[in-house]
């Protein structure tokens, strides 16, 4: 086991969220996602640093970035040029990443240095977080983790909540891109899947959400479950004593939910 960094002494608990994150162009237009992300922020406190976990960096095993100015990802093609031109410079944090680790175990998670900031992360913290003085890390998705294991996994991150670390997924509770279309409408199922999701979350059941292949209308709503899966860790972070606040609650798209979720 590592040792724990002495940088992030036990502070109160930090919230943790998941953002619908849905199109890159959020980062750049003015619409109701992009100010809801800005005010949230401006209703946080000022964390020590901010741990994300984004439906876009999927790995063979469980990476942490660990250097000290990741570089900003543009994961995209087609989008104008000035979104491709968008730069995050906020800076990484190895104590963080060192601290994940001493968190769930050394060998449960490795350290990385070649990733950065994908836009599941930057283009939602750059509203969180415009003047990117917090110090972001990003934790990655294993292809080979069940959706239980993911949910574990949550669970063993809960300490870093009372370290001064804000948790962030980033994806999409529902998210069918090869049916999306480009208008503000909703699919009736797509909205019965976000409102099931929505009660299960309420009611604290978690357990049909970690088995979601169970529930109905899931293969439409989760074609394949990298954007849903960052969900699953903030459930796991989930305390007793915390219910749900919600902001984005929308379908837009056709087929994409925003839902956004804060616990704390």
């Amino acid at each position: 086991m590592l040792e724990q960094p002495p940088a992030f002494p036990t502070t109160v608990r930090q919230p943790a969220l998941f953002i619908g994150h849905g199109s890159p162009l959020n980062a750049i237009e003015d619409n109701p996602f992009s100010r809801a992300w800005t005010e949230l922020g401006a209703s946080l406190a000022r964390p020590q640093a901010v741990l994300c976990i984004s439906a876009h960096w999927q790995t063979q095993g469980s990476l942490v970035t660990a250097m000290s100015a990741p570089r900003t990802i543009h994961d995209f093609y087609g989008f104008p040029a000035e979104l491709h031109a968008v730069q995050y410079p906020a800076s990484g944090c190895p104590e963080l990443a060192e601290l994940v680790r001493a968190t769930v175990g050394a060998d449960a998670v490795e350290p990385d240095t070649r990733w950065g900031f994908d836009h599941g992360a930057w283009s939602v913290l750059s509203r969180l977080f415009p003047t990117a003085d917090v110090p972001v890390v990003q934790l990655s998705l294993d292809v080979f983790k069940t959706p239980a294991e993911h949910y574990a996994l949550g669970k063993a991150l809960a300490p870093l909540r009372r370290k001064g670390v804000l948790v962030l997924g980033s994806g999409n509770l529902v998210h069918n891109l090869p049916l999306a279309c480009w208008e503000e409408r909703a699919f009736a199922w797509a909205e019965r899947f976000d409102a099931l999701v929505r009660n299960s979350i309420t009611t604290r059941d978690h357990t049909s959400l970690v088995h979601y292949d169970n529930l109905p209308e899931a293969r439409l709503a989760i074609p394949t479950n990298e954007h849903y899966l960052p969900l699953l860790y903030i459930l796991a972070l989930r305390e007793a004593d915390e219910d749900p606040a919600w902001f984005c609650e929308q379908v837009t798209m056709c087929s994409i939910s925003m839902r956004g979720l804060r616990f704390g």
